[in-house]
């Protein structure tokens, strides 16, 4: 058997990727190769003849896993790799509930919510109950809701702690509780789950159904956590769940990499991983192949500060490199000309591309200055974070009728099409077919469907609107198992009127929305011709819509690379930065109150948060 690929790893690489059996932690430095391990490793198992639908890797985008899968290919020439249940927490967890789901009452064809559809919800549900939307803001909701969530606390739980009721009642928002509980009412009613509601109906699944946790315990024999540093306490439970019959685990990650507290990552899953597994080996990957000797210096000297750490000091083979320099500005624009102004000398007088540039800033609100000062010089650049391609207007209008197709009771979906394009269906309309199917605890769907035998106070040439707008979903509903995804979704285009309404626009910007439209057929068409098994139904090969709805749903924002934007210079927040490099780092705004933030001023775990994060900003270069 040649383990021949195994030549391309260096020693400490080499004898992490070779240890498979029993619990283990490989705690991999920035830029010293954390991926490389795990696409070796994962390849290695399969050279030994190891059953690739026995192996779980989860990672934290999908285009890691995608990338992974790839390298696997090319390493072990065969496809045996796309058989490896390998993806994000999401998407993994989402496959298995669209089988076993059926036992916490979800069908197949369950929707996935968005955190636009999360917020137009509440907005709804505070609507409603005659709450002030200021106050019950629905961002605010959702971070409350999302965060209960992922700390496993249920609705009821959450209205049952004192703790967590009295914090609402002081910020003004006693009825938050309440507000929660209708929430996941409502979702469950559309058959629909948000992001937590992934990992949270997941960890119910393993914890109530025994012959469920020992149906996936006995399936995956090895276990493979790709940045495990950023787990939440939801997926450390589900991964703990999981691996407890073969403890054939192995987590990777760098606990000075840490940045995500305030998405509910808790930094005592990597540093406490090894009183869960006592017999764990733990492998440290301490050289850097990115970075100069000067930023590894830099970094190590910042990250000795942190008390909450497991120790390991970086190093590396590279040149000595520039010293870094350190820019005081007395303004926010004067430091947006300084930082502009050095990137076109150093541009011009090395005849460097744009793409060559990053700068990196705590907070969102920091680009201005920059994005108009590089604007003076003629800089093109781009901001990462921007609004993603699938949360276009035309695009989630689309995508919103292939989502009533699959899942008629889906209520955002209905609320966001039943007039668009405008068929006489107005919102007093809307809004009583939806006071109705409050009233009799039904679906809005329910109403549509007895539209004629309802007393609704709505006239009759509406009714037979309504009528046909529902005859038209039906129609390709039935139609759903049939046909693969592509040509589905061109008759649903060509039905629904989006493409007649953007076809007229002849402006620039309906233009651009056409050459949209195309780009969400295209990337269609390429799905539905796709050879990868792993999210087919058992017993059928056809690509539905079903299917590739569910993949796009669980895309993150780390998953949108906007390919005819190469050429410019990078403008992103330090945390949307992390796992990417660049040869020309700026890290800009250092300042009190700023960065470190102001919040994190009088905590050591959130101060130590900031620290971690400007090692993760000096590491990209």
């Amino acid at each position: 058997m040649p383990d021949s690929f195994l030549k391309n790893l260096n020693e400490a690489q080499r004898v992490a990727v070779m240890h498979t059996e029993g619990p283990s932690m490989v705690i991999a430095g920035a830029g010293s190769g954390k991926t490389r391990v795990l696409t070796y490793r994962v390849a290695y198992l399969l050279q030994r003849g190891v059953d690739p639908f026995q192996v779980l890797a989860l990672t934290f985008t999908n285009k890691a896993a995608l990338e992974m899968k790839e390298r696997i290919v090319a390493l072990i020439k065969t496809s045996d790799a796309h058989n490896v249940w390998m993806g994000t927490f999401h998407s993994i967890f989402a496959r298995i509930l669209r089988i076993d789901g059926h036992l916490l009452g979800y069908p197949s064809n369950y929707t996935i919510y968005d955190t636009d559809d999360s917020k137009s919800l509440l907005r709804t549900i505070v609507k409603e109950y005659n709450l002030d939307p200021k106050v019950y803001q629905p961002g605010w909701l959702l971070a409350r809701i999302s965060a209960a969530k992922s700390s496993l606390v249920s609705d009821y739980e959450y209205n049952q702690n004192p703790e967590l009721t009295e914090s609402d009642n002081r910020s003004g928002r006693p009825l938050t509780g309440k507000i929660f509980t209708a929430y996941n009412i409502r979702c469950r009613k559309a058959f629909a789950m948000d992001f937590d509601d992934l990992l949270f109906n997941m960890n119910l699944l393993l914890r109530d159904f025994p012959e469920i946790l020992l149906k996936y315990q006995s399936k995956f024999r090895y276990i493979l956590v790709d940045e495990y540093q950023d787990t939440n306490f939801a997926q450390y439970m589900i991964v703990k769940k999981l691996a407890a019959r073969h403890e054939n685990i192995c987590v990777v990650g760098d606990d000075a990499q840490s940045i995500y507290s305030f998405r509910g990552a808790n930094i005592q899953n990597i540093l406490n991983f090894k009183n869960d597994y006592p017999d764990l080996k733990i492998f440290k990957l301490e050289q850097n192949y990115r970075s100069t000797k000067m930023i590894v210096e830099a970094a190590n000297s910042i990250i000795i500060n942190n008390k909450d750490q497991i120790f390991k000091k970086i190093w590396t083979h590279n040149e000595e490199g520039n010293r870094i320099k350190l820019m005081r500005a007395k303004t926010d624009n004067e430091e947006g000309n300084i930082v502009a102004s050095s990137i076109f000398e150093i541009r011009m007088s090395n005849q460097l591309p744009n793409k060559d540039f990053a700068i990196l800033y705590r907070t969102n609100a920091q680009s201005r200055s920059f994005e108009e000062a590089l604007r003076k010089l003629n800089i093109p650049y781009r901001i990462y974070g921007g609004l993603s391609f699938y949360k276009r207007k035309e695009i989630k209008d689309l995508l919103a009728y292939f989502r009533l197709v699959v899942n008629p009771l889906d209520e955002e979906a209905f609320k966001r099409i039943i007039n668009y394009p405008a068929r006489g269906i107005g919102e007093t309309t809307i809004d009583r077919l939806l006071v109705a199917a409050q009233r009799l605890d039904k679906p809005v769907w329910h109403i549509i469907e007895n539209i004629f035998d309802l007393d609704l106070n709505i006239n009759q040439g509406i009714k037979n609107r309504i009528s046909d707008f529902a005859m038209m979903i039906k129609r390709y509903a039935a139609d759903l198992k049939k046909r693969n995804a592509y040509e589905l979704a061109k008759d649903i285009g060509r039905a629904s009127g989006i493409f007649k309404e953007l076809d007229e626009d002849k402006t620039p910007e309906g233009i651009s929305r056409i050459e949209n439209i195309e780009e969400l057929f295209n990337a269609i068409k390429e799905f539905s011709e796709s050879d990868d098994l792993t999210s087919l139904e058992e017993g059928n090969n056809l690509r539905t819509l079903d299917i590739y709805l569910q993949d796009i749903s669980l895309l993150t924002d780390a998953d949108h690379d906007d390919k005819g934007d190469s050429n410019k210079v990078s403008l992103m927040t330090i945390h949307s930065a992390k796992g990417l490099e660049f040869p020309y780092v700026y890290i800009v705004g250092l300042e009190e109150n700023l960065f470190p933030s102001i919040q994190s001023i009088g905590s050591r775990n959130d101060l130590e948060e900031e620290r971690r994060l400007f090692y993760v900003a000096l590491t990209r270069a």
